[in-house]
């Protein structure tokens, strides 16, 4: 019997401290619960229909990534094994189970950190239009999906469900955060995704770009949230890369590919999925799930 797809969650007992766009965050006390449904996010707008497994999906690739990073800095992931949560969180035991993280009470910055290793979407339309991406002026003569020279560290704001991130500069995000914290958190980015990426490379996976999140704890800046899963990142299947369009995914997309299709304006309520967009999607997920750590 299939799983049945979690959209929403509602624990009665648990105090609800955030509702993001797919993680929902409750406060256990010592430590903060995030519950990663299976809500699917595509160009800023929750979409009415989640996608079978994709939280759990995420949920083990971070666990993953986070353990993988750990020589380069400390995350926030306290467990994700439900028998280690609190005792609050035992009722719902059957839908925490896969996709749920017990995780440090960290204060997350202000500034999404993207970093681009490929030219691809609104970069790839920026440098098209202007000549760079984000400001950073890059060499003439680049096809759509071109391996950049060096990556690329573009920053944004992080807006409120629903809104838009905006791109800045580097100095925008010095004066947001100050000159230490925001140096660190850049050259954090790219050592993440250089050994990322690396990692990826050697199991078939090519990440082109990617975000990660910040935040404070005990005085020290650690990684929260995700860290390059296919809802953070565009993965692209090393078999059949071929620079000069757009390439085949194992990331969501895919759906926005298919939205791209439509008459729509990108605004809520969006478009419901079609049946075989929403299975074929989930079977991306999975595949890079077990491309990645081997789970199946």
């Amino acid at each position: 019997m299939a799983n049945p797809v979690i959209r929403e969650t509602d624990f009665k007992d648990l105090k609800l401290v955030r509702k993001g766009k797919v993680r929902d965050i409750y406060d256990t006390g010592d430590a903060f619960l995030m519950v990663t449904t299976d809500r699917l996010s595509a160009f800023d707008v929750i979409l009415t229909d989640g996608i079978d497994g994709k939280g759990k999906v995420l949920t083990q690739i971070s666990a993953f990534w986070f353990k993988q990073m750990e020589d380069i800095v400390g995350n926030h992931l306290i467990s994700v094994d439900v028998n280690d949560f609190p005792e609050s969180c035992r009722p719902y035991a059957d839908i925490l189970e896969g996709r749920s993280m017990l995780v440090k009470k960290a204060e997350p910055l202000p500034v999404e950190c993207i970093v681009r290793g490929y030219i691809s979407g609104s970069g790839w339309k920026s440098y098209k239009k202007e000549g760079h991406v984000c400001g950073i002026s890059l060499p003439v003569g680049l096809k759509e999906s071109d391996k950049l020279p060096e990556p690329l560290y573009t920053p944004s704001t992080k807006a409120d469900v629903g809104d838009h991130d905006i791109n800045v500069d580097f100095a925008e995000t010095v004066k947001i955060l100050g000159e230490e914290k925001a140096q660190k958190i850049k050259e954090l980015s790219l050592a993440i995704y250089n050994k990322g990426a690396k990692l990826a490379l050697e199991k078939g996976i090519i990440i082109a770009d990617t975000k990660f999140e910040f935040g404070m704890f005990d005085g020290e800046i650690i990684l929260i949230d995700e860290v390059l899963t296919p809802d953070s990142s565009r993965f692209w299947p090393q078999e059949s890369y071929a620079p000069g369009g757009g390439q085949k995914s194992f990331d969501k997309q895919f759906v926005r590919d298919w939205l791209e299709t439509l008459d729509w304006d990108k605004k809520a309520p969006g478009p419901n999925l079609p049946a075989d967009i929403i299975k074929k999607t989930s079977e991306k997920y999975w595949e890079a799930l077990n491309l990645l750590t081997g789970a199946s």
